[in-house]
């Protein structure tokens, strides 16, 4: 396949699977595709032993990694914030409000103790350790979301020569990522699962190949609700140079979710994916679940805290969940939730992640051979 993206990752099809499992990762890169570590929530030593695995199960076929640094926080500008500084700062009606939620559905809120050191969430220094570790790998890319990445990490691209790709929801997003000198965009729609803006995948990825071509030629990965080799075809019928994915990725039986959860997503329609602050504080696209109607809409709710305040109320809250529906709770279910798109709706079983990869090349090369046969006819 001739696109750009194939000869920058040194891959065969043009398919990138972001995943917080390594076994995702290596099995799409085996695949054909390219597997996209997420790191956000690894240690340097924790990322050194997943990177030290993914080298010895990917058949020397690349892969990446993608961490996150967000532009905008709460603690902008403060200095060695750690996680137990965070948690003093969390109002005690937000502690009350999740302990009584979880405690209607018969689930005892534990807390996870940390160390007295521990970086916040997300903390940027954090995330530029993590990709000194991942270029002791054979790494192909390096990816960014939540705004501009730092000039270090761009720097760190360059001088290992490994692309630094960013995520965008909005033009105005991709124009500034494109002055900052990130080599490809991930332009994602409404539709994905994860933090996303507004503007649908099949508006904004003409939006924003429109308005950098005349900048800078920066080939564009659409991103946001695809789930098939069709949809796939569609966005590079529409200017991209190939597709980012992420919820397709759950439903394989290498995920790191749930069975419960990978259940809830075969039962789950589109419109079951709802943007919520619940999570992390800022709109994330998730599951459907107790825990997000009871932070976006019931009449009682203390509101979602700024990221990454949050954060330190839903990972402990999550844990128990999880914990709780895994042992038997068969309330913690309705709570049970994970980051997901709008592609949801088509998921309709549990396939590995090799097969995937072949359905997708199998449904492109059908919308393509159709395509091809319509320009005939009108020949």
């Amino acid at each position: 396949m001739k696109s750009p993206i194939c000869d920058m990752l040194g891959i065969e099809f043009p398919l990138l699977a972001f995943s917080h499992c390594r076994d995702v990762v290596a099995a799409v890169s085996r695949a054909g595709g390219f597997g996209v570590l997420g790191a956000t929530v690894h240690t340097p030593d924790t990322l050194e032993r997943e990177l030290k695995w993914i080298d010895d199960h990917v058949d020397g076929k690349p892969y990446g990694i993608d961490v996150l640094i967000p532009e905008n926080i709460s603690t902008s500008g403060e200095k060695d914030v750690t996680w137990k500084s965070l948690e003093a700062r969390v109002p005690q009606e937000h502690r009350t409000y999740t302990r009584e939620l979880l405690k209607k559905y018969d689930i005892e809120l534990t807390t996870t103790e940390v160390a007295a050191d521990q970086p916040q969430p997300f903390d940027g220094k954090t995330a530029l350790q993590l990709l000194e570790v991942a270029f002791n790998h054979p790494i192909r890319l390096i990816a960014n979301a939540l705004g501009v990445p730092p000039k270090a990490m761009i720097e760190m691209g360059k001088t290992h020569g490994v692309p630094v790709a960013a995520l965008v929801g909005a033009k105005e997003h991709a124009l500034r990522q494109v002055a900052a000198g990130v080599d490809i965009l991930v332009v994602q729609g409404t539709e994905a699962g994860g933090h996303c803006g507004e503007v649908s995948t099949m508006v904004l990825v003409p939006e924003v190949i429109k308005a950098i071509k005349e900048i800078r030629d920066v080939p564009v990965l659409a991103a946001g609700g695809i789930m098939t080799g069709r949809q796939m075809a569609a966005c590079m019928a529409m200017g991209a140079a190939g597709a980012w994915t992420g919820s397709v990725w759950l439903a394989t039986v290498e995920a790191e979710t749930s069975e419960i959860f990978r259940e809830k997503m075969i039962a789950a329609s589109s419109r079951d994916a709802v943007r919520s602050k619940g999570r992390t504080g800022k709109p994330a696209r998730q599951l459907r679940s107790v825990w997000t109607d009871a932070w976006d809409r019931a009449p009682d709710s203390p509101g979602a805290l700024p990221m990454p305040l949050q954060s330190i109320i839903s990972r402990d809250a999550f844990n128990s969940i999880d914990r709780a529906a895994a042992s038997g709770n068969t309330k913690a279910r309705d709570l049970v939730s994970y980051f997901v798109g709008q592609g949801v709706g088509l998921i309709d079983s549990v396939k590995s992640a090799g097969a995937v990869v072949q359905e997708f090349k199998e449904e492109f090369a059908e919308a393509v051979e159709h395509m091809n046969a319509l320009v005939a006819d009108e020949v």
